[in-house]
């Protein structure tokens, strides 16, 4: 919902705020007072074209900023949380144009493309009446209008994970066909690296059991020399650690006798002994099993030097030699297997066509099952909006594939192009004069009467459309006040489920709002100011009375408008 809209130097515009309520929001004024300016302000939040020529004259730059009540708009917070823009319950869109040309954009007071001003706008505002924001002339939304009314959503769903493994496989297939010729090239270069890596056959954790072994046979002379040294100081010279501690374990068994305290360390001495005879043993052990192996030592290093080979050409280290060795046989495995891998993708490809068609055609049949639902009823609503004789039409087409087309599914054994809603292209086909034949909606040139037909496709969809905020300029163009009692009535009905913002000069749509705004314009310093206020129920009895007779307001034209009102 729109909870405010504030705008400062644009057009005629000086500095406005107008805070907007639910329900239905009525914009009266005479023309020129600037109510199309108030809705091509709006415009600009929705990211439509900004001209520096809209700039109120001696100003530096215009600024648009709307404030939104998004709390329940999950699609605007899906969208915020993807683009890292902070997520409140109010949603701040801000538009400023300078004179220089530049054109700042920011939501929550972020900066963001204009791009994206765009796509949260799309999100908020549906903006009726000769503009360009326009969701209705827009064909790629007549499917997702029928969708919403008669949902689809567990189908879509069924349909899209469909889509998903036969895209999955569609693109793992022209992956494996841009190598074929890559991989048909360099299969004898592969088979040569895989020839010479097999020479060498090294094995996983090798590398390292070699250096150790190589660090020893380097070593041996020290480490003979180490160790028989290290034995003889424990073990067998004259002041052997072993007797000396054997001397200190005696007295402690004579300090025991006369203080039971040393027991303990009688009992730690005894084992710091064991230790010893336990490292002497070793130290005799390791000693006799060394060598001085030079051919081993020379096998060793020449092992080594292999390996070093191997990691100069293949990657740097052993790890991702035998990386690259996967890689290779696994390339040299799909050359030889090509013709096999191929088929068989190509048979998983053609079962999941199959089945992705079966579920695009359960979708398209119950859009179609349900078309007409759609058709009698916003033909019934366009002849109570003054539009009796309208042909409204849904029509279906699909797409079959030619012989160079890949992503298609198969439905009833034809070919047929899908995208993200299945097979079917939907417009929306329109007649409102007898003898005419329908033509698509987007060719539908009258600008009240495009705001008319979008008011009888809302009060069909009105329940399941999630656009919050819908906005009819000139929807009473061309009517009388009879027909403008309809339309004011079926806004009313409307208003229910959305925020509702019409600009009108009919009496019997203004008498029906829950919130009314006059336009006005004055000169103020020898200058034209356009400016806006909220009336309260006298002024709007007074605003509706001068709508039906003019600036000379009668008995007799409040108490019409106060009939108009319901009061």
């Amino acid at each position: 919902m729109l909870q405010s809209l504030q705008i400062k130097d644009y057009a005629l515009i000086e500095n406005v705020e107008v805070n907007f309520g639910q329900g239905l929001n009525i914009i009266t004024g005479e023309t020129g007072a600037g109510k199309s300016i108030l809705i091509g302000a709006l415009g600009l939040l929705l990211g439509e074209r900004a001209s520096t020529e809209t700039i109120r004259k001696g100003s530096k730059k215009s600024f648009v900023e709307g404030i939104f009540d998004v709390s329940e708009n999950l699609k605007i917070i899906d969208l915020l949380n993807k683009n890292e823009i902070e997520v409140s319950a109010e949603l701040i869109i801000r538009r400023e144009i300078s004179v220089k040309g530049s054109n700042r954009c920011f939501v929550n007071d972020s900066p963001v493309t204009l791009q994206m001003i765009k796509e949260v706008g799309d999100l908020l505002i549906d903006l009726h009446g000769q503009h360009e924001h326009q969701s209705l002339l827009n064909e790629e939304t007549h499917i997702e209008m029928i969708d919403e009314i008669i949902n689809v959503k567990n189908e879509l769903k069924e349909f899209s994970e469909s889509k998903n493994k036969l895209t999955e496989k569609l693109n793992e297939l022209n992956n494996l066909l841009k190598k074929e010729n890559s991989i048909k090239e360099k299969r004898e270069l592969f088979q040569f690296q895989l020839n010479e890596i097999n020479s060498v056959s090294p094995e996983e954790g090798e590398e390292e059991k070699l250096n150790n072994e190589l660090k020893i046979l380097e070593n041996s002379e020290k480490l003979i020399e180490l160790t028989s040294e290290a034995f003889v100081n424990l073990y067998e010279n004259e002041n052997a650690v072993y007797d000396q501690l054997v001397n200190v374990s005696n007295s402690l068994i004579d300090l025991s006798t006369i203080d039971e305290s040393f027991k303990e360390k009688v009992e730690q001495c005894e084992s710091a002994l064991a230790n010893i005879n336990d490292i002497a043993e070793f130290l005799r052990s390791y000693k006799d099993s060394i060598e001085i192996n030079p051919e081993l030592l020379e096998e060793i290093r020449e092992r080594l030097g292999s390996f070093n080979m191997l990691k100069k050409k293949y990657g740097g280290s052993m790890e991702a030699v035998f990386e690259y060795k996967n890689k290779i046989e696994n390339e040299i495995n799909i050359a030889e297997n090509f013709d096999e891998e191929i088929a068989s993708l190509n048979n998983e490809i053609e079962s999941l066509r199959i089945e992705c068609g079966k579920v695009a055609k359960s979708l398209s049949e119950k859009r179609k099952n349900n078309s007409d639902q759609i058709r009698n009823g916003v033909e019934e609503a366009l002849k109570n909006l003054g539009i009796e004789n309208s042909i409204f039409e849904i029509r279906f087409t699909c797409n079959l594939a030619n012989e160079n087309s890949s992503n298609f599914i198969i439905v009833e054994n034809e070919k047929i192009l899908f995208n993200e809603n299945g097979i079917d292209e939907v417009v929306f086909y329109i007649s409102t004069n007898i003898g005419e034949d329908p033509k698509p909606l987007s060719k539908v040139a009258s600008g009240g009467e495009i705001s008319r037909i979008m008011l009888a496709l809302k009060s069909i969809l009105a329940k399941n459309d999630q656009l919050p905020l819908l906005v009819f300029d000139e929807i009473d163009t061309g009517i009388s006040g009879r027909i403008g009692q309809k339309v004011g009535k079926a806004l009313k009905d409307l208003a229910a489920f959305h925020q509702i913002i019409v600009i009108t000069h009919l009496p019997q749509i203004a008498g029906l709002s829950d919130h009314h705004y006059s336009v006005n314009k004055k000169v103020e310093d020898s200058r034209v100011i356009s400016f806006i206020s909220k009336l309260d129920e006298d002024e709007k009895i007074n605003e509706i009375a001068k709508l039906m007779s003019g600036d000379n307001i009668t008995g007799a034209s409040i108490e019409g408008a106060k009939e108009l009102m319901g009061l």
